[in-house]
């Protein structure tokens, strides 16, 4: 990870004074009753003098690989900025909504700001987690909401209509490819998923167990295996649930996408229900598979000759289509909206924290840091020539992913356990012990709406 941005000392009081006034603009008026605020009284009583978060530790929990952003270059800065200091705590994604919950309704209330899975959003907001932002935001015009990305912006801060966070980590999946195995047997990036299989079918043959032409995320976990099924499943033309909620899981698209899954096992790295996303991203670095799905992240880290071995030979490519399918859409892999806690112990300094962070210059200054783990969550950020330069591999495909028609996770209070059954059996069906119709329909049933 980069240092961070340079911040001169002559520049740190006026950052300091606009962050304060931001602050305490968030605390007045009809804002500070959407945040609990009881009167009129106590919104001017809140509202004059404006907050000093100079001395303030604000706490954050965050998924682990944005633990390095937040200490290495948030932390610094937020800290030039306000004065204040900004202490994030990191636990893996597995863990990340029980934390969430655990802290508010024990009362303990160890954290001032949630950094989130948009996929868990209706089961951390439906248990009372999150502070409701929907009137707050309306008097912030500051906050040039129309600069969120469309594709982003409501995935992953609105459930039942209410808005319960800012939209932070633009996620989505590319495929890319090792540029000198493809050149070894002749072969061209993949369009369709027939072309993928073809393509990991031929260099595993003539690898001969010293490299593989794919490799399956395919450990049953929601955000391992429900990746690579989704990907399969959009690019047939399918979808995970229909307007009104309900799963559409035995569809010709899903058994086309699952039946991918099972036939392309045997010509994927050992061993696919085995392998999670460390794996995969480290097998394909060192030269060992030809072709992953993964995050964009990796277009930064492919091309440091400190982490990779196939530095100047690899490319990237779109997705690939399956049957009939011609249009094409992002799926939304991941991402995450940044939001306030409920029990939070400094709620003026972590309202002031989740405006500024998310604001197209910090954004900016994150998304081209070396190796960075975020992606653009403004549309002025992903048309910037800065990051353009810092991702021109694969900024083009980034952007004509994040400006599309996405194809959004299902983020009820249920479907976090919906996903893991769906991805169990998934597995099962992977490994043999199951046909991929009778995953489906296993999970098809099991399904809460």
């Amino acid at each position: 990870m980069d240092t961070p941005t340079p911040r001169t000392s002559a520049s740190a009081p006026a950052r300091r004074s606009v962050l304060r006034a931001a602050a305490a603009a968030a605390l007045t008026g009809p804002a500070l009753t959407a945040l609990g605020g009881t009167s009129a009284a106590a919104a001017a009583t809140r509202a004059t003098p404006p907050p000093d978060l100079e001395g303030v530790t604000l706490k954050v929990l965050c998924n682990t690989p944005h633990l390095s952003m937040y200490k290495n270059v948030l932390a610094p800065a937020w800290q030039q900025s306000t004065g204040g200091t900004l202490a994030a705590t990191a636990v893996d994604y597995t863990q990340l909504a029980d934390r969430i919950i655990q802290d508010v309704r024990s009362g303990t209330g160890e954290f001032d700001c949630f950094d989130y899975y948009y996929y868990m959003l209706g089961s951390i907001a439906d248990a009372g987690a999150l502070v409701d932002l929907t009137r707050w935001i309306d008097t912030q015009p500051d906050l040039d909401t129309g600069d969120f990305l469309k594709s982003v912006h409501d995935p992953y801060t609105v459930y039942r209509g209410r808005r319960y966070g800012l939209p932070y980590d633009g996620d989505q999946h590319l495929i890319f490819y090792n540029t000198e195995l493809f050149g070894t047997y002749g072969l061209r990036p993949p369009r369709t998923w027939d072309e993928y299989d073809a393509c990991a079918r031929t260099i595993t043959e003539g690898g001969g167990g010293a490299y593989y032409g794919a490799v399956v995320t395919g450990r049953p976990d929601p955000m391992v295996l429900g990746p690579a099924f989704v990907n399969r499943l959009v690019g047939y033309g399918g979808d995970l649930v229909d307007r009104s909620g309900r799963p559409t899981l035995t569809t010709d698209a899903a058994l086309a996408a699952a039946q991918h899954l099972v036939d392309i096992a045997p010509y994927a790295l050992p061993t696919p229900t085995e392998t999670g996303l460390g794996t995969a991203t480290d097998a394909f670095m060192a030269g060992q598979v030809a072709l992953v799905e993964t995050w964009t992240g990796v277009a930064q880290r492919a091309a440091d000759p400190a982490l990779s071995k196939i530095v100047g030979k690899w490319g990237v490519t779109a997705l690939p289509l399956g049957g009939r399918t011609t249009r094409r859409r992002t799926p939304l892999n991941g991402g995450y909206g940044l939001g306030v806690s409920a029990a939070a112990k400094n709620r003026d300094a972590a309202l002031a924290f989740i405006k500024w962070v998310t604001g197209a210059d910090e954004m900016l200054a994150e998304t081209t840091q070396k190796n960075s783990a975020i992606d653009p969550n403004r549309t002025s950020v992903l048309d910037s020539a800065a990051y353009a330069a810092n991702t021109p591999v694969a900024a083009s495909l980034i952007r004509a992913g994040l400006k599309g028609t996405p194809m959004v996770w299902p983020h009820g209070p249920a479907d976090p356990g919906n996903l893991q059954r769906l991805v169990d059996q998934l597995a099962l069906a992977i490994e043999g012990r199951q046909s991929a119709a009778a995953a489906l329909r296993n999970a098809q049933a099991a399904w809460t709406p």
